[in-house]
């Protein structure tokens, strides 16, 4: 065997055996990865659907658009509550809108504009 042709052995054992060892590397997440992230990802689903239900009904009922809350009050699991606080109070505006989604009810629970109960549905 020529010197070229071992060289070329070598390299296409050493793609070879890294291929081998990177397919052999991969690990299964552990449950408690897995638990995290399913958590993570009902945190991320819950915040996008507050996000696209809470500033429809603001509008609805103060004809008034809102576009990022002021605040967010949330315990990552069951609920999240946005708040807005009004920009055209003088015009007719809203002072302080609050709107709370439940993950048991898969919706808005709870919808206040200025101390005014708008929605108010209990689980």
């Amino acid at each position: 065997m020529s010197e070229a042709t071992k060289v070329i052995f070598a390299i296409f054992g050493v793609i070879v055996t890294g291929f081998v060892l990177v397919g052999l590397s991969k690990e299964e997440p552990s449950n408690a990865q897995k638990e995290r992230q399913a958590s993570f990802n009902n945190y991320v689903a819950v915040q996008k659907m507050a996000s696209d239900k809470c500033p429809i009904l603001i509008k609805e009922a103060t004809k008034e658009q809102v576009y990022f809350p002021s605040e967010t009050k949330t315990d990552r699991e069951s609920y999240i509550t946005l708040i807005w606080l009004g920009e055209n109070v003088k015009t007719g505006g809203f002072k302080k809108a609050s709107c709370t989604l439940l993950t048991a009810l898969g919706g808005v629970s709870e919808l206040i504009i200025d101390d005014n109960v708008i929605i108010n549905k209990k689980f």
